[in-house]
């Protein structure tokens, strides 16, 4: 024996793909497009922003270098002799004053390799270090650090040789300025972005919305033709639809052949068997005796049996007419009207409500069929009064349903009676006229069509059918 469980997950897990399944194709292309937009244009904004960011560390290494190299030119004293070692003194003017303005963030250095020991430093440290890595075997390097206020730096150091002594002349400026440049430079990239995404999504969006109209013309056609206000769909359609038009429109000529065969077998059947089963039940009627009067009842309960098949027969091949509709209000008062005139010795109180613009998705004469049943029924057996009302409604998975309700105030049936009162044949009640066959037809056809008879306690006492058909 299987458990329960992994139907209901299975269950759970298919309700999120319907709903997929459901979703709009233009609101999908529209998604997909608006996410590939989004990821494409945030992936080439953090591009701009990186290249951005680079160039301008280039050009503040190229500042600093520039700084270095002043610096090596200012230091360096020329010897007198060719034998004499070079030597060196401190840079006097590096045409930048911020470098002898205290903290103000443009600093220098210049120390030895071996101990590290600064041998001259620019005013503006005011007896601060400059916190650099090692710079160890290379000859330059660059990078950031953190300043003497604790604010970042851009520093650039390089090694140098003058006679036998190898110092390291290191350059460093804040970076809050160019941290701030980089910052204006992503908010008006992200902001040129935004709009470009934005006009990319609503372009898509007209693009799909105008590539995606010929597919609401192809709907509103086959709108046309379930509703019977048109006999086949356009087929003036882009190439890529138009032979789903051209196959639709076959497959709604060939229902209409099936249906018109399926009627002719249908009447060629009913006058074949009627004439015999006649003739059987006229000869038992001429005839006295046990044998005759059972071959009379049987005769009867088959003219019941065929009659019943029949119309099983007739009700399926018109519920697969494609377009067919009619009002609900001019059927339901057509028939109370004609209930009025025959109940009318009974004096029965009959009451309509039905919305003018509710449509039946299905044939008008079984409609008639079916409401004329239960009508006929509640009157039957009404003390006073019958209630007949309609109205829209909405089940699940959003289908439009039309719902009539016949009640009556007469005795009403028990629950076991009701359900017995919807088997073929079964009638409760023999002092009434009638073959069983009404609400079992009703049922049949109703299920047919894809709604359902439903028949419970009235509030006036009586019985109460509810008529649940498909809406237009």
């Amino acid at each position: 024996m299987t458990s329960d469980a992994p139907a209901s997950e299975t269950a759970t897990a298919a309700a999120p793909v319907k709903r997929l399944g459901r979703r709009s194709l233009a609101g999908r292309l529209v998604l997909v497009a608006a996410v590939w937009s989004t990821l494409a244009l945030a992936v080439a904004g953090f591009i701009l922003v990186g290249l951005y960011r680079a160039a301008g560390e280039r050009a503040f290494d190229a500042q600093l270098d520039v700084y270095v190299k002043t610096i090596l030119g200012e230091m360096v004293v020329e010897s007198e002799t060719a034998e004499a070692p070079a030597a060196f003194d401190a840079p006097r003017n590096l045409g930048e004053p911020r470098f002898s303005l205290p903290l103000s963030g443009w600093y220098w250095t210049i120390r030895r390799s071996h101990d590290g020991h600064v041998v001259f430093a620019s005013p503006s440290l005011v007896g601060d270090p400059l916190a650099v890595p090692d710079l160890g075997e290379a000859m330059t390097q660059s990078g950031f650090a953190v300043g003497p206020t604790g604010a970042e730096v851009r520093f650039l150091q390089s090694a140098i040789e003058i006679g036998r002594e190898r110092l390291i002349i290191a350059v460093a400026i804040a970076t809050a300025d160019f941290r701030a440049q980089v910052a204006e430079f992503a908010r008006q990239v992200a902001l040129t972005l935004i709009v470009i995404g934005l006009g990319l999504v609503g372009a898509v969006f007209l693009q799909v919305r105008v590539g995606l109209r010929p597919l609401t013309r192809l709907k509103s056609s086959l709108s046309d033709v379930r509703k019977g206000e048109a006999d086949r769909i356009d087929e003036d359609l882009p190439t890529e639809i138009a032979p789903l038009a051209v196959e639709l429109n076959a497959l709604i000529v060939s229902n209409r052949e099936i249906v018109e065969r399926a009627r002719t077998h249908v009447g060629n059947l009913a006058h074949g068997l009627k004439t015999p089963l006649s003739v059987i039940a006229n000869e038992a009627r001429t005839n006295e005796g046990a044998f005759a009067d059972k071959v009379g009842e049987q005769a009867a309960v088959m003219s019941t049996q065929i009659q019943h098949h029949l119309e099983r027969a007739r009700m399926a091949a018109q519920r697969r007419v494609i377009g067919v509709s009619c009002e609900v209000d001019p059927v339901l008062s057509r028939l109370t009207r004609a209930m009025e005139k025959i109940y009318r010795d009974r004096a029965l109180d009959l009451s309509l409500a039905v919305p003018e613009d509710l449509r039946f998705r299905g044939e008008s004469q079984d409609l008639e069929e079916m409401a004329g049943n239960l009508i006929d029924n509640a009157c039957k057996w009404a003390s006073s009064a019958v209630t007949v009302r309609a109205a829209a409604r909405t089940e699940g998975g959003g289908r439009d349903m039309v719902e009539i309700v016949v009640e009556d105030d007469g005795d009403g049936l028990s629950e076991d009676e009701r359900r017995e009162a919807i088997k073929r044949g079964r009638r409760l009640d023999e002092t009434v006229p009638g073959t069983g066959l009404g609400l079992s037809i009703v049922a049949d056809l109703a299920a047919l069509y894809g709604g359902r008879l439903t028949l419970d306690g009235s509030a006036k006492g009586g019985l109460k059918a509810r008529l649940i058909l498909p809406a237009l």
